[in-house]
């Protein structure tokens, strides 16, 4: 029943917002009000059951489907001068939206101009954007290829495709994505940068860091551990467990990552003193901090 009441959730939502459109009469809005009424008395849900709500809205759904049975092709009917101003306005709201870090209300823009003009690829693009802003990769990726697929050329499309496949740890495809971003734009400093950071993350995930025998990025990682040097008081107890260069490589990284607030005078000569008795090991460790940042933040939309 839990997924009856999902789906049935789903269309009320649909419904819903078909009341909000503003092309409805008097008489069409109150059918659907009784419609919701309906639904929501047989599936005993309401709009305060948020739990019910699933990734992507109703319409969403139908289109993916809808573009997936045809194999990603563009529609044969232009849309209307009218609609084509109109997905055009949509879109300049969801870049603002965007600058303001709203990305919910990014999708939902895109979306309706998407709904308006199938054939651009931007809009597909736009929203892969917003959706990876919302950890939603899987639907980012999925934009991406609709994006590609009605203008193979379109080299944001690739670049965006490949934050969106780093993100999920899909290294080697994200590389491939931002070689062929380079290809179109060659010149592109950002798809530059992040096709270094994707093949250093590639590098880390198969290979262990070379003579510590460990893996460093899930021993940095460990929750235990990074509480273990949180408060410059624990400093002491964590210095005696610091007894192999694998502890150390911790302790160091901790010192970097941790506010400077927690940073005491013994902490400091203590890494001073690391730096000149190891500095191979020092510079493994900063090259490690570089590679955790992307370069795509302050991406501009189209």
């Amino acid at each position: 029943m839990a997924v009856e009441k999902r789906l049935a959730f789903s269309i009320v939502q649909f419904l819903r917002d078909q009341t909000h459109c503003g092309t409805l009469n008097s008489d069409e809005q109150e059918s659907l009000e009784v419609a919701i009424q309906c639904l929501e008395t047989t599936f005993k849900i309401s709009s305060s059951d948020c739990h019910l709500a699933v990734p992507q809205s109703l319409r969403e759904i139908f289109l993916n489907a809808l573009l997936k049975n045809d194999n990603l092709t563009i529609p044969e009917s232009s849309p209307s001068p009218e609609d084509i101003e109109r997905a055009e306005l949509l879109k300049n709201e969801g870049n603002n939206h965007m600058k303001e870090e709203n990305y919910r209300s990014a999708v939902e823009c895109y979306t309706k101009a998407i709904d308006l003009d199938l054939r651009n690829a931007v809009y597909y693009c736009n929203r892969a954007a917003a959706h990876s802003k919302l950890g939603n990769y899987t639907e980012a990726t999925s934009d991406c290829e609709r994006a590609i697929g009605i203008d193979p050329t379109y080299s944001k499309a690739y670049g965006r495709m490949g934050l969106a496949l780093t993100a999920m740890n899909k290294y080697p495809e994200a590389i491939t994505y931002f070689k062929k971003a380079l290809v179109l734009d060659p010149e592109n400093d950002t798809y530059k940068s992040n096709l270094k950071i994707a093949e250093q993350k590639q590098k880390e995930a198969t290979s262990p860091v070379t003579g510590l025998g460990f893996d460093m990025a899930s021993l940095i990682n460990n929750p235990a551990f990074i509480s273990m040097v949180r408060e410059p008081q624990d400093w002491q107890q964590a210095l005696f467990f610091l007894r192999t260069e694998q502890f150390v490589v911790l302790f160091l990284f901790l010192l970097k990552r941790i506010q400077l607030s927690y940073l005491s005078l013994r902490g400091q000569q203590f890494a001073q003193q690391i730096q000149q008795q190891n500095p191979e090991l020092i510079e493994q460790l900063r090259n490690h901090i570089r590679s955790r940042s992307f370069s795509g933040s302050a991406e501009e939309h189209s």
